[in-house]
């Protein structure tokens, strides 16, 4: 039951969990001394409930940054530091997830092309679906929050049990096609803000291409991996790594938007979702990307108050991490489409 300290066969760690099906709060993590005992029963809990919550962590950027390394490879900024573009923090695989300008030290001012490339995270997503290789494991800290009351959630929802409970045609047909997903970082940007972004078009971008569904290997279960990033659905042609590769890619199935449409809607039902509230700086919420989608929730504090949100993101090393994509893929920043009021807009 959500809410309870539950019997587990954890050691070193408590585990208070926060929905019927996903979700939970760790105490007890030595996060100044970690042992691998307690490192892999952290890893065993992310595998049990897809997002974790940390309280009081003490972690800095420096520690934030080694910690992550412990789950693997860390993706990193360099390739959006185009255009004069300083980064924000010493270290390059922290992205930057709040709401300040990186020049005044500032709220970031709403009408900013940062602004609204924001309001795309603002929709439910899974890390890095728009990349070749996707990401597993987000790590979220917070460094300055708002006044309490004032908004700023994380919300969480279940893509597992999800994919368990979709209807027994709507299923049979996803296993027997074996879809395949587009992705775009732009058509998420223009879903969020549809009239800032009017002249972008993310069919003419790349797309990168992952399975609609996929096993969670470290839990062995099924899950969707949909999502704001997927922007068309294509036939399951092909198998293996580059299948779908280049602009192109494979053929659209009729219905295709339609379809996408439904399963996000399916997968964001309030049974499937969970807000999480940020309580103090130091606090961490680490969700696996393969199993979960996450939203930024908004609130009173957006153009008032400082969030201050750093997030490091694992490369997916499972033998689904590449999808139907080359490892020889461009990594995207911007895109070419970017007019000159989109400055500071990420994705498009």
């Amino acid at each position: 039951m959500p809410g309870l300290i539950q019997e587990s066969p954890f050691q070193t760690i408590t585990v208070k969990e926060l929905h019927p099906t996903f979700g939970a709060e760790v105490s007890g993590v030595n996060f100044q001394d970690l042992s691998e005992e307690q490192f892999s029963e952290i890893l065993a809990a992310m595998a049990e409930y897809g997002f974790c919550v940390f309280r009081n962590t003490g972690l800095d950027d420096e520690s934030h940054v080694k910690f992550s390394e412990r789950f693997g490879e860390l993706d990193n900024i360099r390739r959006y530091l185009v255009g004069g573009r300083k980064p924000r923090y010493e270290h390059y695989e922290l992205f930057d997830a709040g709401n300040i300008d990186g020049d005044s030290g500032g709220v970031l001012d709403p009408a900013s092309g940062r602004a609204h490339s924001n309001r795309g995270n603002g929709l439910f997503h899974a890390d890095s679906t728009f990349n070749p290789r996707r990401a597993s494991f987000s790590l979220l800290r917070a460094c300055e929050l708002p006044p309490p009351g004032n908004g700023g959630n994380t919300d969480f929802a279940d893509s597992r049990t999800a994919f368990d409970e979709l209807p027994p045609a709507l299923r049979d047909e996803l296993l027997a096609h074996d879809y395949v997903g587009a992705h775009s970082m732009a058509h998420s940007r223009k879903l969020g803000s549809p009239a800032f972004f009017a002249d972008v078009d993310p069919a003419a971008g790349p797309m990168r291409r992952h399975r609609i569904v996929q096993r969670h290997e470290p839990s062995g279960r099924m899950n969707l991996l949909v999502g704001a990033h997927l922007h068309h659905i294509e036939e399951g042609e092909g198998e293996g790594e580059g299948a779908g590769e280049g602009l192109e890619g494979g053929k659209e199935i009729p219905g295709s938007w339609d379809l996408v449409q439904r399963l996000n809607r399916h997968v964001t039902q309030k049974q499937y979702t969970v807000s999480v509230r940020w309580d103090n700086p130091g606090d961490l919420i680490i969700w696996d990307n393969r199993c979960v989608l996450h939203r930024a929730g908004g609130g009173a504090f957006e153009g008032k108050y400082r969030r201050d949100l750093r997030r490091t993101t694992v490369h997916d090393d499972s033998p689904t991490a590449w999808g139907c994509n080359s490892r020889d893929s461009a990594w995207m920043g911007f895109n070419s489409q970017a007019k000159p009021k989109h400055a500071g807009a990420v994705g498009v």
